[in-house]
């Protein structure tokens, strides 16, 4: 029988550590991504453009950010200039808003037939990690997030939560802005430089970067250098192609 998992020695120093979700500790960002192909397609093809890629495309220009941050980023870097339209809009294509909510409806469509799971080698890190007594908090842009940890299992985990619906109550500008990590971080009761990121996004990890933390941990799940020389471009210490790398004994 192997010995009990312990920390890597980047964590070691450190006194908490805040998760980015859909990723990192849920398998949840393919579900985003194929809602998102969805979504920009319809207006991709009426504009005579090549499809969305749920791999680069995703990476690039929506993962991490609200819904009305990656719409519109995206449909920029493409020439679409919708107009903003509003939060109320229906699903469609005539805005920004209204592919955001068709976005939002496909999301769902997916969750409820195909589920969510969290990753097994993310939970193996949390469970040391409250062994050991640091606090941990979960960060999303999703206003799903919450939903989504219970469903998975996993929330009972977390110390705090900070996801879409209290960016918006706080008036919390999103990533690459470190505001959702640094809230997360003052909720925990532990100073940003003392407190580790670990994040799959670009976006956040040049968040955590810009928000002074300890150590910003980027997840590559592709396991491929150029993912992992991006998220070093971008700001991370570190890069795993799965959080339970960062345990050590051969049980990570």
């Amino acid at each position: 029988m192997g010995d009990a998992p312990s920390l890597a020695a980047c964590l070691r120093s450190l006194r908490a550590v805040v998760f980015d979700t859909d990723g990192v500790l849920l398998d949840s960002a393919r579900v985003h991504a194929a809602a998102w192909q969805g979504a920009f397609d319809a207006c991709l093809a009426a504009a005579g453009q090549r499809p969305f890629d749920p791999v680069d495309d995703y990476r690039r220009y929506v993962d991490g950010l609200s819904r009305q941050d990656g719409a519109a980023g995206f449909l920029a870097s493409r020439g679409l200039d919708l107009p903003l339209g509003d939060p109320a809009d229906p699903p469609g294509t005539a805005t920004v808003w209204a592919v955001a909510a068709r976005k939002e409806e496909l999301f769902t469509e997916l969750l409820r037939a195909q589920g969510i799971v969290a990753w097994p080698g993310t939970v193996r890190l949390l469970h040391v990690l409250r062994h050991r007594r640091m606090p941990c908090a979960a960060v999303s842009a999703s206003r799903h997030a919450a939903e989504l940890l219970a469903a998975a299992g996993i929330d009972g985990l977390f110390e705090a939560v900070v996801d879409g619906n209290e960016a918006r109550r706080l008036a919390l500008p999103g990533k690459p802005d470190p505001a959702l990590f640094v809230e997360a971080a003052r909720r925990l009761g532990v100073p940003a430089g003392d407190t580790a990121v670990v994040e799959d996004a670009l976006a956040g990890v040049e968040a955590g970067r810009r928000g002074g933390f300890g150590l910003v941990v980027g997840v590559d799940r592709t396991a491929g250098p150029v993912g992992a020389a991006a998220l070093r471009r971008h700001g991370a210490d570190v890069v795993v192609t799965d959080p339970g790398e960062l345990l050590t004994s051969g049980e990570g």
